[in-house]
């Protein structure tokens, strides 16, 4: 494992280098936290799953709102790819990539703007229409007191909390619903597209919408997905044992 290398000399980014014992893929492995929280060492455990199934995994991190607003992170991971892609590693062909929630929408922004097949654990997809069609829905932050010391897998289980999904998209573009429109995925589909495999439960934090909005415009281009629609409540990382084989199953085919 190589620690902290600084990608971003700049902003003092930096990732984590999982290496297996043969390279079979390369893996972006992007962690969650509305845009504003979370940290590549919360990966740890997926990496080194990742690694025993053959892929190089790079886990960075990336500037965080409201500090950094959209689409800072966007770029961010933007860089991450074309790092790879200049490093020494031999996977110029097979790079994909990998996130849950805020995770999730970079990690299909990677899929819709450098091609590359990618997956989505909860990805944070419909935005702009959905903050538009909930005016009644007042923004609030996570009250929980233990929010900021969860581990990724038990982030938001409980459901639906269109307060504070209203309130993280909102931070994540200074209150800008023009800015909001920029940020929306949605707007980047196209015909060159990366394959996407995008996993959500039925009954969680982020909507089933957006789930349903990037399939079809993948479908109307003529960009291959896969769904999995899980039920219950869990969120991004929480379902990663059910999704984890099809996850995987998806990328290397699609390589």
């Amino acid at each position: 494992m190589i620690k902290d290398y600084v990608y971003d000399e700049k902003n003092q980014l930096a990732l984590d280098l999982y290496e297996p014992e043969k390279i079979e893929a390369a893996i972006i492995l992007i962690h969650g936290g509305g845009w504003f929280r979370g940290d590549k060492n919360k990966e740890t455990a997926l990496a080194e799953r990742l690694s025993a199934d053959g892929f190089l995994v790079v886990v960075p991190n990336y500037r965080l709102a409201p500090d950094h607003i959209f689409p800072a992170a966007m770029d961010d991971l933007l860089e991450v790819y074309d790092w790879l892609t200049a490093s020494d590693y031999p996977v110029n062909e097979k790079i994909t990539a990998l996130g849950s929630s805020a995770g999730g929408n970079l990690s299909i922004e990677l899929a819709l703007q450098k091609g590359i097949p990618a997956a989505s654990w909860s990805g944070i997809i419909d935005l702009y229409d959905w903050v538009q069609n909930h005016p009644e829905v007042v923004p609030a932050m996570n009250q929980k007191p233990d929010f900021d010391k969860q581990a990724s897998g038990k982030i938001d289980q409980d459901g639906s909390n269109d307060a504070f999904y209203k309130w993280f998209i909102l931070n994540y573009v200074n209150q800008d619903t023009e800015l909001l429109k920029q940020a929306d995925p949605l707007s980047r589909v196209s015909n060159n597209s990366g394959p996407l495999f995008i996993a959500n439960s039925l009954n969680e934090l982020v909507p089933l919408s957006g789930v349903y909005k990037l399939q079809s415009a993948l479908a109307e281009k003529g960009v291959p997905s896969e769904t999995k629609l899980i039920t219950g409540t869990v969120h991004g990382e929480g379902y990663s044992d059910i999704a984890y084989q099809a996850t995987v199953q998806f990328l290397k085919d699609n390589l």
